[in-house]
């Protein structure tokens, strides 16, 4: 999946606050976007879906920070245990995307997410057939609705731009290998 639609994931996973404690909710929708694209900046720092994606890790940082954030609860433990939840969210979704790869519309690739403690990658599931797919930019529409109809300001800012990003990658997604050629190296 693109970054934008785990993004928009982020917010969705914030969105109870909202209603739980609508004071928090805008930091803690920013703090789960941020958790929400983090794995991906593996594309800029080592292997794309290996060097911090963590489906399995992830998930033993959610739990303290859960308990954490319910026994000590402020912000800054509320934050955490959403970017935590986000990123640990994002790391699994990937398994159910295309190939870790530059055209994973050609299928090549049996390669989604790594798995370090069993060293080993996850074969894709293909539920939505790569980055930037018309499903991948539907998916993110429909993420996209909560932090456009629920939030303001910079959460309602930053998902209107995150859902432009979007549109605009899904449009030129399968030209990007040909106008990026570095991206293969």
């Amino acid at each position: 999946m693109m970054s934008p639609t785990h993004i928009a994931a982020g917010v969705v996973i914030a969105t109870p606050l909202t209603v739980l404690a609508p004071e928090l909710a805008p930091t803690v929708a920013l703090a789960a976007m941020a958790g929400g694209v983090f794995p991906d900046l593996d594309l800029f720092a080592g292997e794309h879906r290996k060097t911090l994606h963590f489906p399995v890790y992830y998930w033993g940082l959610v739990l303290p920070a859960g308990v954490l954030a319910a026994a000590s609860p402020s912000m800054a433990t509320i934050a955490a245990f959403f970017f935590f939840l986000s990123a640990a969210v994002h790391s699994v979704a990937d398994w159910f995307c295309g190939g870790n790869e530059l055209r994973p519309w050609e299928n090549t690739s049996q390669h989604a997410v790594f798995v370090h403690p069993l060293g080993r990658w996850l074969p894709p599931k293909r539920l939505v057939r790569w980055d930037g797919s018309p499903e991948d930019l539907l998916l993110t529409v429909l993420l996209s609705l909560p932090g456009l109809v629920l939030f303001s300001g910079p959460v309602r800012t930053l998902t209107a731009a995150t859902l432009v990003v979007a549109v605009v990658y899904a449009a030129v997604r399968k030209r990007v290998p040909d106008l990026a050629p570095w991206l293969a190296e």
